[in-house]
């Protein structure tokens, strides 16, 4: 999920849907399932620094990145990132990232941010550029996401623009200075330098905010908030009028509209000269950033409790508990993450510790009963939302 982040705190945002294939950026995704059904957010802030591997270009690296594309993920794992020689190119993206440009164009605006490959969604603070993760650039790098990650964040056409669109917000918040301005601060609240805070309490059922993104993301932050507005503006053949009729974000939006009306052709106020790699974080080898970002999401959930397993797995006999749950271990997962929004990664590393603790307490639970697949992933789910909605890992009972 984008956020803004300067050049020397990066952040990973999560965001998550269900579809995968490379080809659903060449062929139009007919279902596109819903993301505004979460109810918590959170961005993590990871403590990373470069590799201190090697120093410089070398011909070595360079000549061991010309077919990385065909290497195993144990041995793709060893490479830089910035040696992989990506662009955005003659790539699926390059016409989304066109795309965004029309419609830009469509609405009388002149300023087309310019777009680079980074380590995730972001745009730096105070600078108008947009970043997409590199791991889209190529289907390789996909496969290589997926397969640490269990998804791809912005992988389709319509979740990529969807992210463009919140991003190209950003751009042009710092491009046209439009923080300064006090209707925006009256609109949308008093912004700052800071990055998006880790953890926020959304209000669900609040109308002053548009939906675009998951998790209510508009309420993160004053910054997103006018970039969730601005997105649900720019999206083409979307009526906001009707959608957000008797809204208090309707406001927000006749404001946004008002205020590009007024931009209409004109260059940006604000393009300061900036390096790519400044920003980029690329510099580190796969398995660096595999390692920070797994490690960043496996720390999320701490212990669960055994009085909860053992009610939920009491029957004197039976198969092992263990055993059954790794028989549905893959439906829980995908269930659970599909309905509480979680990343899946997350979810997974949680049913690992329900595995390995039933396991030590010798569970069983009867294979028959009809009832018990509810039970579970009742329970599962359960655990999750205690934690995404109160910022806890609470018991259930």
């Amino acid at each position: 999920m984008p956020v803004q982040r300067s050049g020397t705190v990066p952040v990973i945002s999560p965001c998550r849907t269900e579809r995968s294939d490379y080809e659903y950026f060449t062929t139009p995704c007919l279902t596109f399932p819903d993301e505004s059904s979460c109810l918590y957010y959170e961005t993590l802030p990871p403590s990373r620094t470069r590799d201190r591997g090697f120093v410089g270009d070398t011909v070595r690296e360079m000549e061991a990145a010309a077919d990385w594309a065909s290497l195993s993920d144990e041995e793709l794992l060893e490479h830089r990132i910035s040696k992989l020689g990506l662009e955005l190119e003659t790539t699926p993206l390059e016409p989304l990232i066109q795309q965004l440009y029309s419609e830009l164009s469509a609405k009388g605006l002149a300023f087309r941010p310019p777009t680079h490959i980074g380590d995730e969604w972001f745009v730096p603070i105070g600078v108008p550029a947009i970043f997409v993760p590199f791991f889209l650039v190529h289907d390789r790098l996909r496969a290589l996401e997926r397969s640490m990650m269990l998804e791809v964040e912005g992988e389709t056409p319509e979740w990529f623009m969807k992210l463009m669109r919140h991003e190209a917000g950003h751009a042009y918040m710092y491009a046209y200075r439009l923080t300064r301005k006090k209707k925006w601060q009256e609109m949308f609240g008093q912004t700052s330098d800071e990055e998006t805070p880790s953890f926020y309490r959304p209000r669900p059922f609040s109308r002053s905010y548009v939906m675009h993104l998951d998790d209510w993301y508009a309420q993160a932050h004053p910054d997103e908030d006018f970039a969730e507005t601005f997105a649900i503006w720019l999206t083409p053949d979307f009526d906001w009028r009707k959608r957000y009729a008797a809204w208090k974000a309707l406001q927000k939006l006749e404001y946004v509209d008002e205020l590009m009306r007024s931009l209409a052709g004109k260059p940006p106020v604000h393009m300061p000269k900036y390096r790519e790699a400044d920003y980029n974080f690329l510099n580190v080898k796969l398995k660096t950033y595999y390692a920070r970002k797994r490690k960043l999401y496996e720390e999320i959930y701490p212990g669960f409790y055994d009085i909860d397993l053992r009610q939920l797995f009491a029957a004197p006999a039976g198969i092992k508990a263990s055993s059954y749950l790794r028989q549905r271990r893959r439906r829980l997962m995908n269930s659970v993450a599909q309905f509480t929004n979680e990343k899946k990664f997350r979810v997974n590393k949680l049913l690992t510790r329900l595995i390995d603790r039933s396991d030590e307490l010798g569970l069983r639970v009867q294979n028959d009963d009809p009832q018990q697949d509810f039970r579970v992933a009742s329970y599962i789910t359960t655990l999750v939302m205690n934690y995404l909605f109160t910022g806890k890992f609470k018991r259930t009972k």
